[in-house]
């Protein structure tokens, strides 16, 4: 990797990065992005995967009159109508419903979610509406009919996250953005006491390269003090982190297209149970936990998500059933006073330091956008150049060609329908490209008999998608270990001797690869 110049070198390659990299590449910045792990390996690929303005922050904005609350709902509501149309292969709403048990909660919770409907204005994605035990019971017979005394169901929206990172970084490179993976910030390079770039190091073969810029852009996520502290190390800290764990079920805990929302947890939060991908995902906790590259979901997190969903469910839950789990660090810029990670206004902070490194830190999935287009608009001021955000009406890579027409060309060549539904969700309007381009188009072997992800699919993502590791490919583009552990591991051989093959591993590279992607998804990915 050579040494180069660029307009903005932008370090962390998970949502804010990839939204910042997009930002500036269309505002014709030379731009290069360095993630130090795979694109959205960390908080990005393990989220709740719901792009929402916040219930839970609109029930305390008007409980406690608290305006950051308010505002943070209406700006996630306005986000959530771009994100759904800009990405519309990746991105859908969803019906959540909310079990209500006692008869003065059903009018409180409604009058709530109508208030919600209200603040979407023109970019509501449905009303909300009362829903009758035997009604709600009809559309999910699971929910506990015990003291059921109604239901309130409202619209929200739902997307595959780490894919989402990836039409992003795609966008981004279309437009001349270089973008690298497993490749981390070492330090920064300091030239009469400004920062001009970032010496950096890749994680797979050990080469060392230094990468010049008039601003380097901090998006590294939880990780965002370790850069801050590169530059001096004393600084107080911006982040804390709390710790999301998520389950994944069979999809018989959750018989129906709709999700469901628990609205109240014994320590105050909101749980989710959403369709995901033809199974159960369910989540979340918040817990304050200690800074990782790779956190795994606790004993008592997962109890805890137990406990409450068998307090809403007639079929119970039980540890046997758990075909995957994983947990994400939120990063919380830091508010004094409060107390519990769970009360942390999910708000965001720009940052430039007196050597001119840029920080963005805090947000959530659904703010990415406007998080990136606040600090490229700083960047852009610091820098002096005059250009404006083009990303509210950008449709990402992906997303440009209707669904029935991928469709149709898919089943020209061959393609299942429910293989080729599987495809556009994950792929878009480049799925046909995965064909196309394979050397024997008419041989689609799967890695695993359960799961519909193939041979073809990995080499396409080894040439285009920058897959470097196994679990690059089985967690975060394919999402196959996300909904069944096991059977990622069972197909993690073939992923190996497939990647060493088209990447040209050594046996002893091939070996530690598949030794530390195993370990990885036998103890929490």
């Amino acid at each position: 990797m050579p040494d180069l110049s660029y307009d903005l070198l932008v370090i962390g390659g998970g949502a804010t990065g990839a939204g910042v990299a997009l930002d500036a590449a269309l505002r014709g910045l030379r731009v290069a992005l360095v993630e130090q792990n795979d694109f959205g390996e960390g908080t990005s690929s393990r989220s709740t995967k719901l792009v929402h303005g916040g219930v839970r922050y609109l029930e305390a904005a008007v409980k406690h009159l608290d305006k950051e609350q308010w505002n943070l709902v209406r700006e996630g509501l306005r986000e959530r109508k771009i994100f759904l149309h800009n990405a519309p292969h990746l991105a859908h709403p969803v019906e959540l419903i909310t079990p209500i048990y006692r008869w003065w909660e059903l009018p409180y919770v409604y009058a709530g979610l109508v208030l919600y409907d209200l603040l979407s204005g023109r970019a509501t994605l449905g009303h909300s509406r009362i829903l009758g035990a035997k009604k709600a019971r009809s559309i999910n017979p699971d929910i506990d009919p015990d003291g059921l005394v109604g239901a309130v169901s409202y619209y929200d929206g739902a997307f595959n996250d780490s894919r989402m990172v990836i039409a992003l970084l795609q966008s981004a490179q279309e437009l001349g953005a270089e973008i690298y993976n497993h490749r981390e910030v070492r330090g920064l390079i300091m030239e009469g006491g400004r920062i001009i770039g970032a010496k950096t190091r890749s994680r797979l073969d050990g080469s060392e390269s230094e990468l010049h810029a008039r601003m380097v852009l901090n998006a590294a996520g939880p990780f965002a003090d370790t850069i801050r502290r590169m530059e001096d190390p004393d600084l107080p800290p911006l982040m804390e982190t709390s710790s999301g764990v998520h389950l994944v079920l069979p999809a018989r805990f959750l018989p129906s297209p709709d999700g469901v929302l628990i609205p109240r947890t014994r320590d105050g939060r909101v749980l989710f149970a959403l369709p995901y991908q033809g199974y159960c995902l369910a989540g979340t906790t918040d817990r304050p936990a200690p800074l990782v590259e790779h956190p795994a979901p606790t004993d008592e997190e997962i109890d805890y998500l137990i406990e409450h969903l068998n307090s809403y469910f007639d079929l119970q839950v039980r540890r046997e059933n758990i075909l995957s789990s994983f947990s994400g660090l939120r990063p919380l810029v830091r508010e004094p006073g409060r107390d519990s990670t769970a009360d942390v206004v999910r708000e965001f902070v720009t940052e430039l330091s007196t050597g001119g490194l840029l920080t963005i830190a805090g947000g959530k999935w659904t703010s990415y956008r406007a998080m990136a287009e606040a600090a490229v608009d700083r960047a852009c001021e610091t820098l002096g150049v005059r250009a404006v955000c083009r990303t509210h009406d950008y449709p990402v890579v992906g997303s440009r060609i209707p669904k029935q027409q991928i469709l149709e060309e898919l089943r020209k060549i061959g393609i299942a329908a429910d293989y080729a539904e599987y495809l556009y969700a994950h792929y878009g309007d480049r799925s046909p490209e995965i064909f196309t381009a394979a050397d024997n188009p008419k041989a689609r072997a799967r890695l695993h008999p359960d799961h519909p992800a193939t041979e073809e699919e990995l080499r396409y993502t080894i040439r285009h998608e920058r897959v470097r590791k196994p679990l690059d490919f089985l967690v975060r583009r394919s999402n196959l270990a996300l909904v069944d552990r096991r059977a990622a591991i069972e197909a993690l051989p073939r992923v190996c001797a497939i990647m060493a093959e088209a990447l040209e591993w050594s046996p002893t590279s091939a070996s530690e690869r598949g030794q530390e992607a195993r370990e990885l998804l036998e103890h929490g990915i």
